[in-house]
Formats: structure tokens, C-alpha cells, sequence
């Protein structure tokens, strides 16, 4: 029989008459035939049908979806993959020894040569940090980014000596658009708490993704223009609808951000105010913010003293790159502060966070040099909060009032305003954009939650709103949004010193264990032939106990060591050193649990003799 493949092709036509009985009636093989042979006709329109049920569109967070920081997400179209943000997250208070977490990546692992470019959102470090360790594991695809972003991005290379190999496009103007293969990439400005922050809009032929990154409105700024999304409603099309991701991190705080103009007015009214000398904490990101602080001091005839690492380095990017201007004279050298008096001096520093070697933190513990506080001294905390840093922040607060009688952070007056959109702002955004589909994102799971209800509460269908975890699979094709069945596995990818995802669950665990009791450690010398312990275990007890005050447990606990070896090596030839650890281990643990109730780790040492 002569295969139909031969003469029409292959296909599903084909296939089916290939495997029938020679008797079908010759009627609807010819109707078949014909059927075949309208689609070599007309390839084009039948391939539209073919292609239009496997058309989708793929949203995958790699992180940032079930904590604040290390933020990535993928967004891949056929063969085509751009990456938003590649950011770190700080460790948690369980995680004893980690510098700070990155992205699992291993998703795109073999789709490297697929990947058209990576989108850096603006230059914070839970958007930015990760990217030494991520593009060279990606082969550097092209990093796409604003001026502000690339020099943060570039000095953060240059630190880990990969800047050789930077590929970058600075994206000049918010207007700019950018093909990647299928996909169409355009941008708008974005209000946050960093200059250079974009927008993202991310367009195929099933949808359009607008993506604002960390957002906020601001409708009286210090400069520029009001924030306005409204433009935005304009990617809804009935062809191609709209789908919101908008980072979520104030959905539980009521009203709208405070304006930075407001801001503005505190602060300037505190320094020229203040009787003495002003210490300003904050973050050395807040370029803006600095740099009107710096020109406020410098309109009163005051001088400014900037201080800490990255606030030297950031303002040092910022003013090469025009962004800040201020006379040369207005910043002095901060060992020369005693040089005027007090109430002409501002300084500017990191550690509102209350780092342990940050300058505010010396600066209240007495260990800084120039500086040494005096009760006519103003302190002024102008940030937020970053969770997970609530203990050391209130110490620190404590140390500074008891040394100066001003200290004023935004508990009692507005001195900062966050970056992030808050309730109201959440809902006017949704009623700018106007989009289909709604998808938080960019916080704790219950924060992505409180977003969700936000926009029920206005009306917003809930059948349309998806709330994703790190390795969620969101499809999106002509049909509409859904979640594939499986996710994405996904695990913390730890940075420790100079490793990177070497440190694992289990190391964590004993470092854990470490943290909370302590270690044993007994060593033992063993005779090799008779199983004998010779002279009495040596015990090095760190964080457990103090040797010298628990001589009862050390005596009880070596009798338990020659016990436990004699008893194990009675009847064994030859001896199995391996299994008396284990016995050991567990004997000695044990015991020490009975008598403290704590379960240090047991360390058991044998020399063979």
C-alpha cells in the first residue's frame, strides 16, 4: 500500500488513513484526501489554527514572590526568554552566616542561548545584587538598564573583577523600544524611592504585561512631574489584554505614600532649626533625597559631611553622571567637622538600619572618632524599617536617645516617606491602568493576598486576579490566564564568603544547632587490637557548658565515654571505628540531653593506637 504521508505529507489526516482498513469506503478517504490537500492549499491560514493552541505566553518568578527581595522573573514566549531584575534577599534571622540569598536559576539552565536580554528595573540591591553571580551562570546575556541603574550595576562588577565582560544597552529615554525576537519591550518612568527607576511593558501577540517594578505616587514631588499611570490603560486591547504585576509591599498600610515634597518641608525646617549639629541617616540610595539636603544646607550657609561607603560612592556616580550639582565648597572632609561651629554642620550617613559597623552605629556606641554626641545634637532617621531589622534599629534608637535630646525618625514626624504605593495607592493604580488581569507580586505571600482584596474591593473581578509563588508557571494564551499544573522547583541559593549555593540545608542545621547549644567534643585514644581506651577523654565543650564549673557533668561523662567504647568493642574483631562514633554519638547525647536538657552537637574524635 502506498502511504498517503508519501504523496500529502505528514499530519494527523495522513496519519489516520495510513493505519485504516483497505475497505473505508472511498468516499471519505477522498474527504480526507481533499481535507489534507485544502491545508497544502492554504498552509497559512490552517497554521494559524495549529499554532493559536499551542500560542502561550509563560510568567515564571524564580523569586520575590513569597519574600522582599531577590526578585527575578522570566518571561518566555516560544523560544524567546527576557529576565526582569536579578536581585538578593538579606538572611533571616535562621540563617546564621550567610552574606545573603540569591535566585535558584537552574530553570534556565540549557536556555541560555534563548535568552534576548536581562531588564534591570532600578538599582536597588533586591533588584540588582545578584547579577555577578547570575550572568556569568547565563553566559552575560545584554543587561538592558537607565543610566543610574548601569553605574550601580558597574561598580558592583568592578568590585567582583567581572566588568571585562559586561554587555550592557543604556536605555536612554522612557520612551525607548527594544525587540527581543517575538518579544516587543517598552518602558515608562516609574516613581520610587531611587533615581533612573523604569516601568516595564512586555509585548507579544497573546498579551501585554505591565510591570512598574517597586512603585509609588508621588503627586507634589522636590522635581519632575506628578506621577501619572493613566497612559498606561492604553495595552488593554481586546486583541491583547493587560495584565498588571504591581509589586504589593504596602497592601496593608492605609491611606497614600506621603509626598516627598512634604518631606522636603520637615526636613528643612528641622536644620534650619537645629541647634546644634544634624546627623541624617539614610539610605545611600536616596540619591535625590541627599542631594536636596545637600542644597538646603548649602542655600543657609551650612557645610555637609558625607559618610559611609556607598553613600560616598553612589553620590560620587550620581554627580559624574550630572544628576546632583552643588558647589565644591559645601562638602567638607568629616574629620573636618570641629573645624565650625555646630550649629553649621550637617552630616549624612548610612546605618539607619542599625548595622554593627555602619557610621550611626559607631557613631552611638562612642567608636567613631570625630564624632562624639552632645545632647544639642539633632538625629534624624529618614527611612523605613527593612523587616528583619526591627531589633537592632530600636537598640540603636536607644543608645542615640540617651545621648541627645533630638531624635526624630517617622514614628513622631514625617521624615521619610517609603517607596512603595500604599491601600489607596494600590487601588488608584488598578483604576489608571484598567487592566484585565491582576497579578501582586514583589512581597510575602500574605501581603500578595491583602493586594488581591484591595482590588475585589473596588470591583475588580476575582476570577481575573492570580497570586503566584516562587516557580509558579502563569500561561497566557488567547483563551486567557491560568496556572500550569507544576511549578518550578525552587530553592535558596546561599552566598556565604566567596560560595555560592554550596552551603545547604544541612550545614544550616548545624549552624543552627551551633547557635542554640553548642558543641562536644570528646577525644578518645583507642587501642586498635584490644578496643581498650588508654588514659582518660580529653573535652572541649564551646557554648554548651563552662568546663571549669561543671566538673560533676565532665566525670559523669567520661565514665559514659569508657563505657560506651568498652561495651561497643567487647566482641568485635576487628573493630569498626565508623560504628563506635555513631554509638559514641549517640550515647553521649543522650546523656548530656538527661542532665541539661540542651542536645549539643557531639563531636567524637577516636585516635587509633
Amino acid at each position: 500500500m502506498v502511504k498517503l504521508a508519501d504523496t500529502y505529507g505528514s499530519g494527523p489526516y495522513a496519519e489516520r488513513l495510513e493505519g485504516s482498513n483497505p475497505s473505508l469506503p472511498t468516499m471519505i478517504k477522498t474527504q480526507i484526501k481533499h481535507r489534507w490537500g485544502m491545508r497544502k492549499k492554504h498552509p497559512s491560514r490552517h497554521a494559524v489554527e495549529r499554532s493559536s493552541e499551542r500560542d502561550f505566553f509563560r510568567v515564571i518568578p524564580l523569586g520575590g514572590m513569597e519574600e522582599v527581595g531577590r526578585n527575578m522573573t522570566v518571561f518566555e514566549y516560544g523560544k524567546d526568554i527576557v529576565i526582569l531584575d536579578m536581585g538578593m534577599q538579606f538572611p533571616e534571622e535562621d540563617m546564621p552566616g550567610i552574606d545573603y540569598i540569591i535566585p535558584d536559576s537552574r530553570y534556565l539552565q540549557g536556555k541560555e542561548k534563548n535568552i534576548r536580554g536581562v531588564i534591570l528595573s532600578h538599582g536597588h540591591l533586591d533588584h540588582i545584587g545578584a547579577v555577578p553571580h547570575l550572568l556569568p551562570r547565563l553566559g552575560w546575556p545584554t543587561v538592558y538598564a537607565s543610566r543610574m541603574t548601569l553605574a550601580l550595576v558597574k561598580k558592583r562588577l568592578e568590585e567582583a573583577h567581572l566588568l571585562r565582560f559586561f554587555k550592557f544597552h543604556e536605555i536612554k529615554s522612557p520612551d525607548e523600544k527594544i525587540s527581543f525576537g517575538n518579544i516587543n519591550v517598552s518602558f515608562f518612568a516609574s516613581t520610587h524611592s531611587i533615581m533612573d527607576s523604569l516601568g516595564t511593558i512586555i509585548q507579544t501577540p497573546v498579551a501585554n504585561i505591565i510591570h512598574p517594578g517597586d512603585w509609588k505616587y508621588d503627586l507634589n514631588p522636590v522635581q519632575g512631574e506628578a506621577t501619572n499611570f493613566s497612559s498606561l490603560s492604553k495595552w488593554n486591547q481586546s486583541a491583547t489584554p493587560s495584565i498588571l504585576m504591581a509589586e504589593a509591599i504596602g497592601s496593608t498600610k492605609e491611606g497614600h505614600q506621603i509626598s516627598e515634597r512634604e518631606i522636603y518641608n520637615n526636613i528643612k525646617q528641622i536644620i534650619e532649626d537645629a541647634p546644634g549639629r544634624v546627623i541624617i541617616a539614610t539610605f545611600s540610595s536616596m540619591v535625590e533625597r541627599v542631594a536636596w539636603i545637600v542644597k538646603i544646607a548649602e542655600e543657609i550657609g551650612k557645610k555637609v559631611a558625607l559618610d559611609g561607603y556607598s553613600m560616598k560612592i553612589n553620590i560620587g556616580l550620581a554627580k559624574q553622571l550630572g544628576y546632583v550639582k552643588f558647589e565644591d565648597n559645601t562638602l567638607i572632609d568629616v574629620k573636618r567637622i570641629n573645624d565650625y561651629p555646630d550649629n553649621k554642620i550637617v552630616v549624612i550617613c548610612t546605618g539607619a538600619q542599625g548595622e554593627d559597623r555602619a557610621v550611626l552605629m559607631r557613631i552611638a556606641n562612642g567608636e567613631y572618632r570625630t564624632i562624639q554626641l552632645k545632647k544639642t545634637d539633632t538625629i534624624i532617621f529618614s527611612s523605613s524599617v527593612i523587616p528583619g531589622n526591627e531589633r537592632s534599629i530600636q537598640r540603636l534608637k536607644d543608645n542615640l536617645y540617651r545621648k541627645c535630646d533630638n531624635v526624630i525618625h517617622k514614628e513622631i514626624m514625617d521624615v521619610h516617606g517609603g517607596g512603595h504605593g500604599l491601600i489607596e495607592d494600590i487601588k488608584r493604580l488598578i483604576r489608571e491602568v484598567k487592566p484585565k488581569y491582576f497579578i501582586p507580586v514583589y512581597a510575602n505571600h500574605y501581603l500578595l493576598r491583602e493586594a488581591a482584596k484591595i482590588a475585589v474591593s473596588i470591583g475588580f473581578p476575582a476570577q481575573n486576579i492570580f497570586i503566584p509563588d516562587n516557580g509558579s508557571v502563569i500561561e497566557i494564551t488567547r483563551q486567557g490566564v491560568k496556572f500550569a499544573g507544576k511549578k518550578i522547583p525552587i530553592e535558596y541559593v546561599f552566598v556565604d564568603g566567596l560560595g555560592v549555593g554550596d552551603i545547604k540545608e544541612v550545614v544550616l542545621r548545624d549552624r543552627q544547632m551551633l547557635a542554640e547549644d553548642g558543641i562536644f567534643v570528646l577525644i578518645v585514644t583507642v587501642d586498635s587490637q584490644t578496643g581498650k581506651m588508654t588514659g582518660s577523654p580529653d573535652i572541649i565543650s564551646r557554648g554548651f557548658v563552662y568546663l571549669r564549673e561543671s566538673q560533676e557533668l565532665l566525670k559523669d561523662a567520661r565514665h559514659i565515654i569508657k563505657k560506651t567504647i568498652e561495651d561497643a568493642t567487647a566482641k568485635m574483631h576487628p573493630i569498626n571505628f565508623a560504628y563506635v562514633k555513631d554509638i559514641l554519638r549517640d550515647q553521649v547525647g543522650r546523656f548530656l540531653f538527661q542532665k541539661t536538657n540542651r542536645r549539643p552537637m557531639v563531636l567524637p574524635v577516636i585516635i587509633k593506637v
